[in-house]
């Protein structure tokens, strides 16, 4: 299976947690595909009243400068450990 096969099975998998994850964790794994995808933030920073899209914006822009395969690498792994500590429906 290659990089991205496995990265396009993780974001459907992780559609799939019997849990919801935390707001830390489902930031950490927006992040990681918009890099994986788009790769580095290509659009302004909100406006300071859109706090969610602050959030948002500010993790992938933490991830400035990574690979996309580094950062669909991450992603797969880390929604492995979001399955191992949620579970699968």
């Amino acid at each position: 299976m290659s990089l991205d096969e496995k990265f396009q099975k993780a974001a459907e998998d992780v559609k799939k947690l019997a849990k919801n994850p935390t707001d830390e964790e489902l930031l950490e794994i927006y992040a990681l595909y918009k890099q994986g995808t788009v790769g580095d933030v290509n659009t302004a920073r909100p406006g300071m009243l859109d706090f969610k899209g602050k959030a948002k914006w500010d993790a992938w822009n933490s991830k400035k400068g990574m690979s996309s395969d580094a950062a669909k690498e991450a992603y797969i792994a880390k929604v492995e450990q979001l399955i191992q500590t949620y579970g699968i429906n």
